[in-house]
């Protein structure tokens, strides 16, 4: 299944009465559940991370790019948009250079209207920032160099 139609399918979901829905396609599973109440969706990963296909080089460039790096690499737990502050006229959350502990915020990724906190999983310091603000971020893309 490739990501637009995955993106269709979220929405078809979100538009429609439904309140639960799974789909299996070879070895990616998906399955959501809409809480209409609260207007939230929550989507669970695919049982196997899908592979990256040529459509999709920038992930694959940043992969090669994490790679060349030494230090902690900081990957995106999910698709969607990434934010480097939590507001247009707010500091970033972090910049390089800057030194980070464990837990804390280094930027948010939206998905589907929700902001989804990322969070250092290393103390250290900011050696890269491989995404840019307003970014589109793949599942497992490389977006921060901790060392």
């Amino acid at each position: 299944m490739e990501f637009g139609q995955i993106i269709d399918l979220i929405k078809a979901v979100s538009d429609s009465n439904l309140t639960e829905f799974e789909i299996q396609d070879g070895e990616t599973k998906i399955s959501m559940e809409t809480n209409k109440e609260t207007k939230q969706i929550t989507v669970t990963a695919p049982l196997v991370q899908p592979q990256l296909s040529a459509v999709q080089p920038a992930a694959v460039q940043e992969e090669e790019k994490a790679e060349e790096k030494t230090g902690n690499i900081v990957k995106s737990p999910l698709v969607g948009t990434f934010y480097q502050s939590a507001s247009p006229e707010s500091e970033p959350f972090v910049k390089e250079g800057d030194t980070v502990k464990k837990g804390q915020v280094l930027g948010i990724v939206e998905a589907m209207k929700l902001m989804n906190e990322i969070e250092s999983e290393y103390d250290g310091t900011v050696k890269e920032i491989l995404v840019k603000n307003e970014q589109m971020v793949e599942f497992g893309q490389p977006m921060f160099v901790i060392g």
